[in-house]
């Protein structure tokens, strides 16, 4: 199994036509994500000759879906018209949005997590890298090669170069899904959602979760893996080296006063049993060793 991607996943990819759209669905292609098409009312009717297929290009979200099922749509459509593009795909029913576009003004990402919400549409990101299901599907910018096959830990990360670091110093485990879920101050997908999910999922033995300074959401993650998560989970927190009263990294990575720091952070994780690491390859240590100690787990 994996979490919210799957390899039954129809994927739409609004921005397909731009340079970074075009880019990274050649790199979708290449991981066996079934890419069914673009979305640009401008080149409506085209195609584009993406790893060997032909892929069409569609006027509208719903246009793409009714045309091919598609469930999913990765929006690399640039930040002014980022909420237009996701208010679209919404109106469209379909079941998963990717929003990788960085720079979109928080009121406006505020007006299509509510409206998704609303509407019974998952949001990833904005300012993410995505997620993949090795093996399956990959949706977004996460490097298919670093962990190509599947295994039995799940990932979820605030910062999309440590998913990355993590997932390439486990390689050899494989995951089951890693989903990067942006570090803006306002996401759709939140660590606990992936915890639950991560939980809910029987080829998923150990969850990783990575977060950052500033805000509250690694201390929520913390009450919630205290009182509704079995699994062992290990963290990391960035940030532990940053300068007292200065905001670094994401957009969400602010830090007032006492509040959100990263030593508050691990305390509070640490007191619901988990374990945290300092740096991200001491944290890929501390997975190893208790991966060893529930048995080989390398591959499903």
């Amino acid at each position: 199994m994996a979490v919210f991607l799957t390899k039954e996943s129809k994927v739409l990819v609004q921005g397909m036509t731009g340079a970074e759209g075009m880019k990274h669905t050649r790199r979708m292609l290449a991981a066996g994500t079934d890419v069914v098409g673009g979305v640009n009312p401008r080149k409506a009717g085209s195609t584009l000759d993406l790893v060997g297929r032909a892929i069409p290009v569609f006027g509208s979200v719903r246009e793409g879906m009714d045309a091919t099922g598609a469930d999913v749509t990765v929006v690399f459509v640039p930040p002014p018209f980022a909420k237009a593009a996701v208010l679209e795909a919404v109106d469209a029913g379909i079941a998963l949005a990717v929003v990788i576009t960085e720079g979109i003004p928080v009121h406006d990402t505020v007006a299509f997590q509510a409206h998704a919400r609303a509407h019974g549409t998952r949001i990833i990101g904005p300012n993410c890298p995505g997620l993949i299901s090795p093996g399956q599907s990959n949706a977004g910018i996460i490097p298919a090669d670093i962990a190509p096959e599947p295994g039995r830990i799940g990932l979820v990360s605030k910062s999309g170069t440590l998913t990355y670091q993590l997932m390439y110093e486990l390689r050899e485990y494989g995951f089951s899904s890693a989903v990067g879920i942006g570090g803006d101050p306002v996401v759709g997908t939140t660590h606990i959602d992936c915890l639950t999910a991560f939980e809910a999922d029987p080829d998923t033995d150990l969850i990783v979760m990575i977060g950052e300074i500033g805000g509250d959401a690694e201390e929520r993650a913390a009450e919630h893996i205290a009182a509704h998560v079995t699994k062992p989970v290990i963290a990391y927190i960035a940030g532990f080296t940053a300068p007292e009263g200065r905001t670094m990294g994401h957009a969400g990575a602010i830090v007032s006063g006492s509040s959100g720091t990263a030593e508050g952070k691990k305390k509070a994780l640490e007191a619901a049993g988990v374990r945290v690491g300092s740096t991200p390859t001491e944290t890929a240590g501390l997975v190893r060793a208790r991966l060893a100690a529930q048995g080989d787990h390398t591959r499903p």
